[in-house]
């Protein structure tokens, strides 16, 4: 196991300037020490096509950009790669993690590349070594060569010392209220009701499984910002549809706001998006989006948007309603402890 501190100093001796980052919770470490660390900088992307492009524009103007993401996403950054690094031949260290799948798991996102990352890798004319997990220096060796190579490394699990964020970085929700106490609201208000549910990945679909029993859902593992294209896809066929998103997955893919909103007078969807201002199952990084006005874009996108943002239960099952055409609630949540994720034979049920 690296040290982190060391691995991120050793970075910043070698002239590295930022890290363009989309969070895995096996690079938490790194991610967190990187925060912490006033020497380079912390660039939390949108999405893995985001961070890439950022990094080349770094790159091409004399900085020394790192990319770090997730397998699950990594098929994000391939036109980026395709169309834009092999061409310009720009090239930087990209890191991805090998996020690992085995019969029967409930994360079904990781199954395909799991087993084929390596080739992916490997159709893009990239080559690739796993970053050595034990020595420091060939690790960072490691590094430099991706920096001027078209070759990316893979991040195992359990590469890095454990690091917490310091708590100037560190986000506190014990004003507001948990995720659970709204997701119980609307499996007390819905569960009659001829409506489903469509909830992101991560922790807000393991809660829906936990809180809302009783409710009609579908549990979206991965695909990271799909869930309300997944939702608008449902509600052309005529369903009342609920989707139930998180702020970090709001901004990933955001051409499906603006494609949803063409249809406001053809559906009956609504969008809630819980925000807990930060990456909750990738270790808690603040996503860094008070920059963000919600209401106003989902507006501006067609949806008929509740005009305030809401932080109590109370007014939140007053306001929300059964889908009526294309609505837009903006809620302020806390944490709650870690829940059961579905089983895998619920997740892979593909009908609403």
């Amino acid at each position: 196991m690296l040290d982190s501190k060391k691995f991120i100093n050793e970075l910043v001796d070698q002239g590295y300037t930022h890290l363009c980052v989309v969070p895995c919770s096996f690079a938490k470490n790194i991610i967190n020490e990187c925060i912490n660390n006033s020497n380079i900088e912390y660039l939390p992307s949108a999405s893995e096509a985001v961070a890439c492009s950022i990094a080349a524009g770094l790159k091409i103007s004399g900085s020394k950009p790192i990319v770090i993401v997730q397998s699950s996403g990594f098929t994000n950054m391939i036109s980026c790669i395709t169309s834009l690094l092999k061409p310009y031949r720009i090239q930087f260290p990209i890191v991805t993690s090998l996020r690992t799948y085995k019969d029967g798991d409930s994360e079904i996102q990781h199954e395909l590349l799991s087993k084929n990352l390596v080739n992916l890798i490997e159709s893009l004319n990239y080559d690739y070594d796993f970053l050595d997990s034990k020595n420091l220096s060939r690790a960072v060796d490691q590094i430099n060569y991706s920096d001027t190579n078209f070759r990316i490394c893979i991040l195992n699990k359990d590469t890095f010392n454990k690091v917490e964020l310091e708590k100037k970085h560190q986000i506190n929700l014990d004003n507001l209220s948990p995720r659970s106490h709204f997701l119980k609201i609307l499996n007390h208000k819905f569960f009659c009701e001829d409506v489903s549910f469509v909830g992101t990945t991560g922790n807000l679909s393991r809660e829906m499984y936990t809180f809302m029993p009783d409710t009609n859902n579908f549990y979206m593992a991965g695909n990271m910002g799909g869930a309300l294209s997944l939702g608008l896809g449902v509600s052309l066929t005529g369903k009342k549809i609920f989707v139930c998103g998180g702020d970090a997955e709001f901004v990933m893919h955001m051409g499906g706001l603006t494609t949803t909103g063409r249809y406001i007078k053809k559906i009956d969807l609504t969008y809630i998006l819980f925000d807990n201002q930060q990456n909750k199952s990738t270790g808690g990084q603040n996503t860094y989006q008070d920059h963000l006005d919600y209401i106003s874009i989902a507006k501006a996108c067609g949806f008929k948007c509740y005009e305030e943002t809401i932080f109590e239960p109370n007014l939140f099952e007053k306001v929300i309603v059964s889908a009526n055409e294309l609505n837009f609630f903006h809620v302020k949540c806390g944490l709650d402890e870690v829940t059961t994720r579905p089983p895998p034979g619920i997740i892979k049920r593909n009908s609403l």
